[in-house]
């Protein structure tokens, strides 16, 4: 049975394997330059594709955002408030169907679940350009987060089989890369594609969404011909004769996978009760599910209003998308920024409590600079909250890893986290409404409130994590103080034994009873 201990774990480090799974009898037989050479052929491979999915995906999700801005709701004939619903309808769509998604997924493999999911809400996605009524919005968008469900935490799964546990929480920033650039395009993007209103007697946002929606088709097309399923069957969905590693780049791989987690190699149909028991009693993995709840909720609210937010404050409508680009693109610089420091000196609670404060001061200035009527200081107030609204939710999860025992209980919370993220896209869908806009000061004012908790929560499991790195080094200590003690009694018994006097023993000989010297 496993000796591992949470309470006095290394916050900073992975537990090392379970003792029922340490007989593996593998062992490294390769070079570091080979392990390097194979292991950038698979970055080279696997990171641009899931990154190129989460990019569509962003696309596809984001883009209402900016139609908006083209007279979207009074075309389609709803209030804001109804548009509010419809974005929980996405998000419900998420949440209802994401945990069948990735049990499809971990039957049929990610190469074809993954391939299959960017057609569906590709598809999806492009039929929103015939959108005409109430019912067709809410239907539409429910539909895109029923076939949008599951991809972010299969491309999570995906490299975690790919990748060792240090490597996955380094890879995990960059596949969120996709999802920032994908929220940054798409508000340049729209500002060129809204100018076609009028082409073909149609509105601008028709030809965002068809535009946007066929990008999203073509590219699983891309992932079918280049992503491969696993190691046991690395060839991609349409080209299933065409292998991309050679059998010695796949041993390298495959191996020192298994050699860091060893569970990875004993597939399950399903995960045991035991699994779920003690991942839902993981008081810890709740904190981070909490936090990001906290993080997301305000994020995605900000992220569908940013905008309109922008258009009132002056600027003409379709240049609001434009300029609701800038703060994302420099969120990219920042977090990736964050996301090194994060890795490379191992703070990860430091840069999650980093991230969240300056997100809230984001809101703090929006709200004070309601009040204002410069519309260059307001911009800046947008510009600031999205440069650092969304890469807290990534660290969070490269946080949350540290605190699994194992790869079962990690897959677990991987789920409850991604879950968390979409439940909070429920709430925040009504942080805007309308009978508070322009200016939206009750909406920033709730966004202030749940960041300040989700701030609280981080500090709190820091602490914790303080906490534990002491009664580790105790420990450490006690152990080391308690090795030496055993070793000074062993040399000290040895030496008092050296100085007694063994009498001599006597055996019988002839009737009398003669010493001899023992030997």
């Amino acid at each position: 049975m496993s000796t591992f201990d949470i309470k006095s774990a290394n916050p900073d480090e992975y537990p090392p394997p379970r003792d029922d799974e340490e007989a593996l009898t593998l062992h490294r037989d390769w070079t570091k330059d080979e392990e390097a050479k194979a292991k950038r052929k698979l970055d080279f491979i696997i990171m641009p594709l899931l990154t190129l999915g989460f990019f569509c995906l962003q696309l596809d999700r984001g883009n209402i955002a900016n139609a908006i801005t083209d007279n979207f709701m009074k075309d389609v004939g709803i209030t804001q408030n109804q548009f509010n619903v419809g974005q929980q309808m996405l998000s419900l769509g998420i949440v209802l169907f994401e945990i069948p998604s990735n049990m499809i997924l971990y039957r049929v493999g990610p190469g074809k679940w993954l391939t299959l999911q960017l057609f569906l809400f590709g598809v999806v996605s492009t039929f929103q350009a015939f959108q005409n009524s109430y019912s067709s919005f809410i239907a539409s968008r429910f539909l895109l987060g029923m076939t949008e469900s599951g991809f972010i935490p299969g491309g999570l799964w995906t490299l975690s089989t790919w990748y060792t546990r240090r490597e996955t929480a380094k890879r995990v920033m960059f596949f969120y890369f996709g999802n920032q650039f994908g929220q940054a395009s798409s508000k340049l993007l729209a500002y060129g594609i809204l100018h076609m209103r009028g082409v073909g007697g149609k509105p601008g946002w028709f030809w965002l969404f068809v535009i946007m929606g066929t990008f999203t088709v073509l590219s699983g097309f891309v992932l079918g011909f280049l992503l491969p399923d696993s190691f046991k069957r690395p060839r991609s969905t349409f080209l299933p004769r065409v292998t991309f590693f050679n059998d010695r780049e796949l041993h390298i791989l495959k191996t020192r996978v298994l050699l860091d987690d060893p569970i990875k190699g004993q597939k399950k149909k399903h995960l045991g009760r035991d699994a779920f028991k003690k991942a839902f009693s993981n008081w810890r993995l709740w904190v981070h599910v909490m936090i990001t709840l906290s993080n997301n909720g305000p994020q995605r609210a900000f992220d569908t209003y940013s905008p309109s937010i922008v258009n009132g404050f002056g600027f003409a409508a379709l240049t609001s998308n434009a300029l609701a680009s800038v703060g994302l693109f420099l969120q990219i610089p920042v977090s990736f920024s964050f996301s090194y420091v994060s890795d490379h000196f191992n703070k990860r609670g430091e840069t999650v409590m980093a991230g969240l404060s300056m997100h809230l001061l984001g809101y703090v200035f929006n709200r004070i600079f309601t009040e204002i009527n410069l519309r260059g200081v307001r911009y800046f107030g947008v510009v600031w909250t999205q440069t650092f609204g969304t890469f807290s939710h990534p660290l969070n999860i490269a946080w949350m890893s540290l605190a699994c025992e194992d790869s079962e209980e990690r897959a677990l919370a991987m789920a409850m986290v991604i879950m968390g993220a979409n439940i909070a896209g429920i709430y925040g869908a009504q942080i805007f409404r309308e009978d508070d806009r322009p200016r939206y000061r009750r909406g920033f004012s709730i966004n202030i409130a749940v960041l300040t908790v989700g701030l609280s929560l981080a500090a709190f499991r820091y602490v914790d994590d303080l906490l534990r790195r002491r009664r580790n080094a105790r420990q450490m200590q006690n152990e080391s103080a308690s090795e030496r003690n055993s070793h000074d009694e062993g040399k000290l018994k040895a030496a008092r034994l050296s100085d007694i006097e063994v009498e001599p023993q006597t055996i019988l000989i002839e009737g009398d009873i003669k010493p001899v010297a023992a030997r």
